[in-house]
């Protein structure tokens, strides 16, 4: 199809904002920048992961949108296009197309997990429990060789059905109704939240920062948070600005999907460090086992005099979770199947179909790496780890770099400043500082939060 065809362009500013927002926000918005911010003190974390929120993170988002909006196509052609034919730059549009398959299998994976216990709020499951019943609930649920295999084909077979009705009809659309309905079930919980016995407690270490706690590796920490939630690298932004019309304003549109993707981190925060900080002995820092373990256990033991809010606290949460999920599952599963539509003109269904098969029996194995499989190794690591430990470490972080050495030395910088003002019909005051990030400030920081990741600097801590 061509890429003026107006049916293959978001349909309105809001709608490209919603759906860029919805692709970088997602479940590590809710349970790791908490795990994060647990770890790394606090508040002083928080200020420093915003700092390089909109100093790093957004530039290279912008990046992204830049090299897709130029395109028009898919990842590979877009590099392509801009690079001014150079081959080579072509095949490095390809690693995204890899990317979004192993990172949708993992992914369905847990979104699978929260569809699950969004039922099992649903019918009342959680009531009446105690700490231990949460911990054996998942370890039997998680372990179990078919209920997850079950859950993830539903949240691919869910995405598929958003993905192929199109851009407008389908993840706009999608967008423009799962966005507000997250936001307002996140001010809802951390409404509930701030009534907590403790909440004060929670808001104190949120948002009283503690400078003495900041060392090297909080601030490399910070870093790369601020990298892995906005999903740089990935190329689903940049497969979403292909749907941007020519007067989208790409630095306007950056911050925008920055300052979204930033409030959602620190309202989940809301709702759960006075959650936590309410039951003795807990910890913030526990990873997915603090929203699947951990906060079902706080549901019922903070409001389990009032058994109304117990029910409605937790369904609301699980209900925030699977549209988290399947705002990111969206975008990811756009990325590769318009990569199949356009390269061998497939249909939407044809090319959803084949990528959704193909992630889901990667999931399968990755579930089964939970259980039945749990024994069975790559490099030590079972397939969730593995695929994970691909994305996180390597495909995301080289990716991040690689686009930002594409732009800043590669494409010709009157091609970059055209894309940048619309070919002079909107001012960009940020631009200078944008490229000087671009070409210098942004690689350097990758390689060093890359390094980090792969344990290079564990003498810092």
């Amino acid at each position: 199809m061509s890429r003026t065809s107006g049916k293959n362009l978001f349909a309105s500013k809001v709608g490209a904002v919603l759906a860029a927002a919805g692709s970088a926000v997602g479940l590590g918005n809710v349970w790791r920048f908490p795990t994060e911010t647990g770890a790394n003190g606090g508040a002083a974390f928080i200020l420093i992961y915003i700092f390089f929120m909109f100093l790093l993170a957004t530039p290279i988002m912008v990046t992204e949108f830049a090299i897709g909006r130029h395109g028009g196509s898919t990842v590979a052609d877009s590099f392509h296009k801009m690079g001014g034919g150079r081959r080579g730059w072509k095949w490095m549009g390809l690693v995204p197309v890899v990317g979004g398959f192993l990172v949708l299998s993992y992914y369905s994976v847990v979104a699978g997990w929260t569809l699950h216990y969004f039922f099992e709020a649903l019918k009342g499951g959680f009531m009446h429990k105690g700490a231990a019943d949460y911990s054996l609930d998942f370890a039997a649920f998680s372990t179990d060789p078919v209920q997850p295999v079950i859950w993830t084909a539903l949240i691919i077979i869910a995405t598929c059905a958003i993905v192929v009705l199109g851009v407008q009809q389908g993840i706009e659309r999608a967008s423009r109704i799962m966005m507000p309905i997250l936001f307002i079930l996140l001010i809802v919980l951390a409404v509930c939240s701030l009534t907590l016995p403790n909440a004060s407690q929670g808001l104190r270490f949120l948002f009283e920062p503690d400078f003495s706690k900041v060392t090297s590796s909080v601030v490399i920490s910070a870093m790369g948070q601020a990298l892995f939630s906005l999903s740089v690298g990935l190329g689903c932004l940049c497969t979403y600005a292909c749907y941007f019309r020519k007067d989208t304003d790409l630095m306007k549109n950056g911050l925008s999907v920055a300052g979204i993707d930033t409030s959602v981190a620190l309202l989940s925060g809301v709702i759960i460090f006075p959650a936590v900080y309410s039951i003795p002995n807990l910890q913030p820092d526990a990873g997915p086992s603090l929203v699947f373990i951990t906060l079902p256990n706080v549901f019922q033991q903070v409001f389990g005099n009032v058994p109304f809010l117990a029910y409605i606290s937790s369904l609301f949460f699980y209900l925030l979770l699977v549209l988290a999920a399947l705002t990111s599952t969206i975008s990811m599963l756009e990325m590769t199947a318009v990569y199949f539509h356009k390269k061998f003109n497939l249909s939407r269904l044809h090319s959803s179909t084949f990528v959704g098969t193909v992630c889901l029996l990667f999931g399968t194995f990755c579930s089964l790496s939970f259980g039945a499989w749990k024994d069975v190794t790559i490099f030590g690591l079972g397939f969730f780890d593995f695929f994970d430990f691909l994305v996180a470490k390597f495909i995301m972080p080289i990716g991040g770099m690689l686009m930002c050495v594409f732009l800043g030395w590669v494409v010709d910088e009157k091609v970059l400043r055209a894309e940048m003002t619309n070919n002079g019909t909107i001012r960009c005051p940020l631009y200078s500082i944008y490229r000087f990030i671009i070409r210098y400030l942004a690689p350097l920081c990758i390689m060093l939060v890359f390094a980090n990741e792969l344990g290079m600097f564990s003498f810092l801590k």
